[in-house]
């Protein structure tokens, strides 16, 4: 039986089709819509809310199972209570389930048992903490965090998955799991080369997505994409 997963987007992502799409098992479709919610788009939580309703009732009529705001920084911007209000909405708009990246990062994490993350980011200074906010606010030690400042979307998604390899592996030795935030970055393919060579997970948000999704609709079929937290299914 095929499974369905809408994923609502920024318009200014370019590695969702690019890159993790092609991570879902062969029974299971990805369904992508977007909005202008990133850049000079940005908008608070409430405002973006009428345009998550419409876009999860589109993907709704496309016979999603799961559907998931996928954005990262947004998904934290206002906390645990902006992260329910944009669950709420989909829930309302008919989602079957719904999701958000974040939701997603610290499923992937109490899959893996982690207390102690390593967090690498694209985002400024000012970005990064505030997702530090957010996953002490989750419960979780953040001893390791630093963002690249890189400016924007083109430089986030032409920054090279090589780039990102070096960046993970010098954070080794300060906690006990690893996530590169952001779902327009190239991190999937580095997972099990992190992995290997630190010998602890290693997550992405495009990564957790998938997760959560799987995960949701209770998937349990042996194609598996890459990293640890997928032998919790």
């Amino acid at each position: 039986m095929v499974r369905r997963v809408g994923l609502i987007i920024p318009s200014s992502n370019r590695m969702v089709e690019q890159e993790m799409a092609r991570y879902f098992p062969a029974d299971v479709v990805p369904h992508v819509t977007r909005l202008r919610m990133t850049g000079g788009n940005r908008k608070s939580i409430d405002d973006l809310l009428p345009a998550v309703e419409a876009a999860t009732a589109a993907l709704v009529d496309a016979k999603c199972d799961v559907v998931v705001f996928h954005c990262t920084a947004n998904s934290m911007s206002e906390g645990t209570d902006g992260e329910a209000r944009l669950l709420d909405a989909m829930t309302k708009a008919g989602a079957p389930q719904a999701a958000t990246t974040s939701t997603a990062i610290i499923s992937a994490l109490q899959a893996l048992r982690a207390t102690s993350i390593a967090l690498v980011t694209p985002y400024s200074e000012a970005v990064t903490e505030h997702e530090v906010h957010f996953l002490n606010a989750r419960g979780l030690d953040v001893p390791y965090a630093k963002g690249w400042d890189l400016g924007g979307s083109d430089a986030y998604c032409f920054t090279p998955a090589s780039v990102w390899l070096e960046r993970m592996l010098a954070a080794d030795g300060v906690a006990d799991a690893f996530f590169l935030s952001c779902a327009n970055v190239q991190g999937i393919g580095i997972i099990d080369e992190v992995e290997r060579r630190l010998g602890r997970p290693m997550i992405t948000s495009n990564q957790a997505v998938i997760f959560e999704a799987l995960r949701l609709m209770g998937w349990a079929g042996p194609q598996r994409p890459p990293g640890q937290v997928f032998a919790t299914l």
